[in-house]
């Protein structure tokens, strides 16, 4: 390969990093065969507490001016709908708290965040008859699915502040969604589209070797 063809640094450390993340669904790591359907324990088996939010990503953390940023609600709705940054603050807010579940194994406890719930999206757009999923779409290209019936429920939230102050770019801002009862990497950073749709479209993670569903109390990290 011609040092022309090579990809950059930055390239080769989300090849790097991907590839490892691949093996450790391959391997089955960090599986513990424990099972806790009645979420008896706060902890989901295989997981520890930690203090701090570590930081995840593809190694890219895009820059979003907020001027220039929007997110699209549509697909299979009956009112699609693309909101500016301050019409998405002028929006309904509300403050869930949550513990993060991720599935490298570490979780943390109460986190607050603001923002914008999907019961109130959901008024907004009314999804179709037909749709059964919701892909979340990322300004980095990132994607990742859940049922609609997942983005439902009452504690999910498309957040712009975590712990009263506006998310960083290294955590996800301006925006992303939070859906506290699956593992971390389903609720996506840097979002810019909330699709509806009939279909499931299994998203970056679930195209390489991770769990379509990802809960944590049954352990479903890998496919």
């Amino acid at each position: 390969m011609s040092d022309d063809n090579k990809p950059g640094l930055i390239g080769q450390i989300k090849d790097k990093l991907i590839r490892s993340k691949e093996k450790t669904a391959e391997a089955g790591r960090h599986l513990t065969g424990r099972v806790d359907n009645d979420h008896a324990n706060r902890l989901p088996p295989g997981q520890h507490l930690v203090d701090k939010w570590p930081v995840l990503d593809l190694g890219i953390q895009p820059e979003l001016p907020l001027d220039t940023w929007r997110l699209a609600v549509d697909g299979l709705v009956e009112h699609p709908l693309t909101w500016t940054f301050d019409e998405f603050m002028s929006l309904p807010q509300e403050r869930f708290v949550s513990d993060i579940h991720c599935v490298t194994t570490w979780s943390r406890y109460d986190n607050r965040w603001d923002g914008v719930s999907s019961k109130t999206i959901l008024d907004f757009v009314k999804p179709k008859a037909d749709a059964r999923h919701v892909i979340f779409h990322s300004y980095d290209g990132y994607t990742t699915n859940i049922k609609l019936e997942v983005f439902a429920e009452p504690d999910v939230i498309i957040a712009h502040s975590w712990e009263g102050a506006r998310l960083t770019r290294e955590h996800g801002g301006p925006v992303r969604a939070i859906v506290p009862q699956w593992y971390f990497w389903k609720s996506a950073k840097w979002i810019r589209r909330i699709e509806f749709s009939a279909t499931d479209k299994p998203g970056f993670w679930e195209e390489r070797g991770y769990h379509n569903e990802a809960d944590p109390w049954t352990e479903q990290r890998y496919s």
